[in-house]
């Protein structure tokens, strides 16, 4: 550990020490810093990507980390320089002319933002080979919006725009800002759009601006460019719609060759023609999708106005079918359009419907080796009709090593078990109105699962089924889901009578629960909701996720309908000879990122969740209780080793998964990220929160939640991260470092000043954590 802390002293110490001018020439400056000084509304963050040229990354503590790298390099063209190199950036040299650039986006965005009288000047402060730019902006009193009119000379338009309930961006009091004026004409080009207009577009919108008023006020009056001869724009309808379904073809732009490609007539030969519900289906020999689907996922129908909306529905439905490897769509005018009729081609290629995927993970359960091996097996179009069947075979062996010889949990471990499902694209559910079953964005899945744990102590089964659908609204931004039925029931075969006996001397309510015959029935229902990206690349986004779950309310009503029998020793009501669960549980999270610049961004959460057993049940089951620690929680913790409160473990234990639960979870984190090359990025973070039970339980001292209390035992953590950025994935490597720990002597807690690697965790995750 000694040498693991000086070899990373001696690194830190050569990063800070090493010269960031190393190689700048003679008259010339590194470019150290700039900074923006103004009188303005704005925070200084919108304004600075607009200068055009930026320094180097600078960290805290460490300063400019890639510069640094990119100087420890030689000056030769080794193959070691090349590769230091490319992990640093190059020192960025002042430059006169991006400077004076600068200043006159600077100036031209103050004006854009309503400050029209803007003045801007630029400071230079000149240290060794170093240089620091000041940009000075004077933005004097900024016009406002004092009134906003639609003024088309379209009178179609005009009254479209006027019953639209969905309000303008501009409204009096704004600022006279450039970009709500964009995004205000996006916000008309798109209403024209989904009402027929096929041609239209924003540029053929503008703005009467009226600045007279001499009381920094303007007159907005939305306006449109005249049509071709003067006459209306023209509002289009969908005539015919052709579905390609199956075949390799792409349709011929002249409408030759029967509208193919002659390269693909051949796949002609046999194919099918037919009409269904007003749609001509051309499909293949295969006939991959049935025509029900195929129909039920267009949008595009005969006799509607075209619409950007149904254009894109239809893609979407069809894109999301695994069934269908690639769907392109074209619209074009009739060639019998003499009132404005559109034509839609629609084509639809096979994706393989048949995929495999087999799998080997380690496992490490507190310090015991495993492998994990798997097959899964997936067909994407069971009934030609979209349909995603998957079966999922798994096992598991670990080597369990007793700390003692007379152990009960010291022979290694084994489990084998099957997940089944199948997913339908659409509602499966009775009385539902037929638009709301078929929306391209709803699902169904059943699934089915059993597996079988085997140790010399005992032998515990577990099988699950359950309902669900899904289903988005709000233009896509609010995701819903329904557990119609989850329902898991544990059973305990066989058992030791040395294991039965150490479970009936524990006194732990949780432990024994774990390992009863045990029936959990629940409902449960979560949204997601998340903003959308506004034409601002810094406007903040945000995401909103809740829950909530009940469980035991179909076997209470079996029971009460038809009476049960009660547990004698414990006074549970039983069904099928099995104690059934209840409890309530919810849980509340937000998060918001903000943009401070195209590199630089400082993101938080918060989250709160709450569970009670009642009824049936004295405590919630292991698997539906909190824990904190973790990648995604408190990252100075490892996975359910925080809390709850301030409960202890013993010592030399290296785990207690069953006590460290509990009832209610309280997590606040922020994060500091900047991206230090396309593909790297660098956070600091800190995480705070715990877990907390309702009740005194006795073998969870301190563990319950006091109001009096509860702040003192929230545990703190902090640390660094990087992450790599592939685009399409992002792996995320954090280790953080206990600030505060609840679970030690009150004295004691604070551990800030106290950094020790065997306080660190070490976590690898797939994306944010939040």
């Amino acid at each position: 550990m000694k040498k693991v802390l000086s070899i990373s002293f001696i690194l830190v110490l050569i990063l800070t020490a090493c010269s960031t001018t190393k190689n700048i020439p003679d008259g010339s400056y590194l470019l150290d810093d700039f900074t923006i000084k103004h009188d303005t509304k704005n925070a200084t963050s919108d304004l600075e990507d607009f200068v055009r040229q930026q320094p180097n990354t600078t960290l805290p503590l460490l300063g400019k980390v890639t510069l640094k790298i990119y100087n420890i390099a030689g000056s030769d063209s080794s193959w070691i320089n090349r590769n230091i190199r490319k992990l640093g950036a190059p020192p960025v040299i002042y430059s006169s002319g991006q400077t004076w650039q600068s200043r006159n986006q600077l100036l031209k965005q103050l004006n854009n933002q309503g400050y029209l009288n803007a003045e801007a000047d630029t400071i230079l402060k000149i240290k060794g080979k170093k240089i620091s730019v000041t940009y000075d902006l004077k933005g004097g009193k900024p016009y406002t919006v004092r009134d906003y009119k639609y003024t088309l000379s379209d009178t179609t338009m005009t009254r479209i725009l006027t019953r639209i309930p969905m309000k303008p961006y501009i409204t009096s009091g704004d600022m006279f800002d450039m970009e709500l004026l964009e995004e205000e004409r996006q916000r008309v080009n798109s209403i024209m759009r989904n009402v027929g207009y096929y041609n239209f577009s924003k540029e053929y919108l503008y703005f009467k601006v009226d600045s007279t008023l001499n009381s920094h006020q303007v007159d907005l009056f939305l306006d449109v460019y005249p049509a071709k001869d003067s006459l209306p724009y023209p509002r289009y309808k969908i005539n015919n719609v052709t579905i390609i379904s199956g075949l390799n073809s792409t349709a011929d732009a002249r409408g030759q060759n029967d509208g193919l490609v002659s390269a693909n007539r051949w796949f002609f030969r046999n194919a099918d023609t037919v009409d269904y519900k007003g749609i001509k289906i051309i499909r293949g020999r295969n006939n991959f999708l049935r025509s029900s689907t195929i129909v039920r996922n267009n949008y595009l129908r005969k006799g509607s106005y075209f619409s950007d909306m149904a254009l894109n529905g239809t893609y979407e439905a069809y894109t999301k079918m695994g069934a269908i490897k690639q769907a392109n769509i074209s619209v074009a005018p009739s060639a019998e359009d003499s009132t404005h009729l559109l034509d839609a081609t629609i084509v639809l290629l096979p994706a393989n419907a048949h995929w495999f995927k087999a799998g080997l993970d380690g496992t490490n359960s507190a310090g015991d080796i495993g492998i994990a091996p798997s097959i899964t097996y997936q067909h994407q179009n069971l009934f030609n009709g979209g349909e995603q069947f998957n079966i999922k075979l798994k096992g598991a062996y670990e080597f369990i090593a007793g700390k003692e010889k007379n152990d009960l949990l010291n022979q290694n471990f084994y489990e084998y078990g099957i997940e089944t499902g199948l997913t339908f694209p659409m509602f499966l559910f009775p009385w539902l109105k037929k638009s709301w079953r078929e929306q391209p964005s709803a699902s169904t899945r059943v699934s089915v699962g059993l597996t079988n744990q085997h140790r010399k102590e005992y032998t515990r089964q577990f099988f699950n089924t359950s309902l669900n659908y899904g289903w988005s609204t709000y233009n896509n931004r609010l995701r819903h889901t329904l557990d119609l039925f989850d329902i898991n029931f544990m059973r305990m075969p066989s058992m030791s009578d040395d294991f039965k006996k150490y479970l009936d001397d524990d006194k732990n309510a949780l432990l024994r629960e774990s390992y009863r015959d045990q029936l959990v029935s629940r409902m449960a229902y979560s949204i997601t909701l998340v903003n959308a990206r506004r034409l601002n690349a810094l406007y903040p986004t945000y995401a909103i996720r809740s829950s909530i779950e009940f469980a035991g309310g179909l076997p209470r009503l079996v029971t009460t309908l038809n009476g049960a029998k009660v547990d004698q020793e414990t006074g549970q009501k039983k069904i099928l000879g099995v104690a059934y669960a209840e409890y309530i549980k919810g849980s509340v999270e937000y998060s918001r990122t903000f943009y401070f610049s195209k590199i630089h961004s400082l993101a938080y959460r918060v989250g709160l969740g709450l569970a009670h057993p009642y009824g049936n049940s004295d405590v919630l089951p292991f698997e539906r209780r909190f824990f904190a620690g973790g990648a995604n929680s408190i990252r100075g913790w490892s996975t359910r080793s925080l809390g709850p409160g301030s409960y202890r473990r013993a010592e030399k234990t290296e785990s207690d998964f069953v006590n460290q639960t509990g009832d209610m979870k309280l997590e606040f984190s922020i994060e500091n990220r900047y991206k230090l090359t396309p593909l790297f990025e660098f956070a600091q973070f800190i995480d705070a929160g715990n877990v907390w039970t309702l009740k005194n339980y006795e073998t969870q001292p301190g563990g319950q939640f006091q109001f009096k209390n509860f702040y003192k035992e929230i545990g703190v953590s902090y640390g660094l991260g990087i992450r790599l950025d592939l685009s399409f994935l992002l792996l995320r490597f954090d280790a953080g470092m206990k600030a505060y720990d609840p679970g030690l002597l009150q004295s004691e807690r604070f551990v800030l000043f106290k950094p020790r690697l065997n306080r660190m965790a070490w976590h690898f995750g797939i994306g944010y954590p939040f």
